[in-house]
């Protein structure tokens, strides 16, 4: 049973990267979300564009991962959703767990769901903002106007 919220619930975004999709794993981290408390308040299956991938891992641009991971995450349908609830973005990390899905600890998506496969590039089925203003801005790029 779900508790009423006391504050305006906060925002982050959820995404279900290319490998999560292809595995069929999207539900399995939708329940995740939900039996935890937090709220799906959007959802698209999209193929992300240059330009969305551009802006969401600006930061990253110029290092050497950068071009495996815009082949990756542009790669195959990905699942974005905008989660709401008390405390999500550092709550969903959690849930999340470590980046490395080998170091994530047993009952994380990640630890649970993901493998290091040996690739370019960590395939490790989740995205989730760090911080509130990552939310707002990543939000933005995947549920804005330009979207």
């Amino acid at each position: 049973m779900s508790q009423p919220e006391t504050t305006a619930p906060d925002r982050t975004l959820v995404i279900v990267k290319p490998d999560g999709v292809r595995r069929g794993l999207t539900g399995e981290v939708l329940r995740r979300v939900e039996a935890k408390g937090y709220r799906v308040v959007e959802l698209r299956l999209l193929t992300a564009r240059s330009e969305q991938l551009a802006a969401h891992y600006a930061e990253h641009e110029g290092k050497p991962f950068y071009g495996p991971l815009v082949e990756f995450m542009s790669s195959g349908p990905l699942v974005a959703a905008v989660v709401e609830g008390h405390g999500v973005v550092q709550g969903f990390r959690s849930l999340a767990g470590a980046t490395d899905p080998t170091a994530a600890a047993p009952g994380t998506i990640r630890g649970d769901l993901g493998r290091d496969w040996g690739l370019k590039v960590q395939q490790n089925i989740v995205h989730g903002s760090d911080s509130a203003a990552s939310a707002e801005r990543e939000i933005d790029i995947w549920f804005g106007a330009g979207a």
